[in-house]
């Protein structure tokens, strides 16, 4: 039933190497002094324990595409709303519920970090469950997750 777009292999080859990137410039710029170095977000080193995490007031919705839509073409038109929240560009340790950014996820895996609330998706044929979730500016999860319900969608 799920099958993986054609670029993800390449994002997440992308994504993996600039999560090592950041995590060596951190470890890099440490030093022996009292004074420490803010640490990358905790998505990116380990998860969170319950609780640890701000709510945030965020709803995220999709606009499009729909529930059980019928998708033609090779590319995916999708459009969010964020009611309660902003998005920004910067990613920082000092987080805010209300400022964040989208992770958008097609068959569990993460395909796209976005700043922005439209992106067009590279696809090919075949049947897809996607979400969208809201996040801090630091890439980790509120808590509670400020998550889309799942969708489906089929490409022909």
């Amino acid at each position: 039933m799920a099958r993986s777009f054609p670029s993800l292999i390449h994002l997440r080859s992308r994504l993996a190497l600039a999560t090592v990137v950041v995590l060596l410039a951190v470890a890099a710029c440490g030093s022996s002094s009292s004074t420490s170095v803010p640490s990358v977000g905790p998505s990116l080193v380990a998860p969170t324990p319950a609780g640890s995490r701000p709510s945030s007031p965020a709803v995220l919705t999709f606009v499009s595409p729909t529930p059980n839509e019928v998708v033609t073409g090779t590319t995916l038109h999708v459009v969010l709303t964020l009611q309660g929240a902003t998005i920004v560009p910067a990613t920082t340790t000092n987080i805010s519920p209300t400022t964040g950014h989208v992770h958008l996820y097609v068959d569990n895996a993460l395909v796209s970090m976005n700043y922005q609330l439209t992106q067009d998706l590279p696809v090919h044929p075949g049947t897809y469950v996607m979400y969208a979730e809201f996040v801090a500016a630091d890439h980790a999860p509120f808590d509670p997750r400020v998550k889309t319900p799942e969708i489906i969608f089929t490409v022909h």
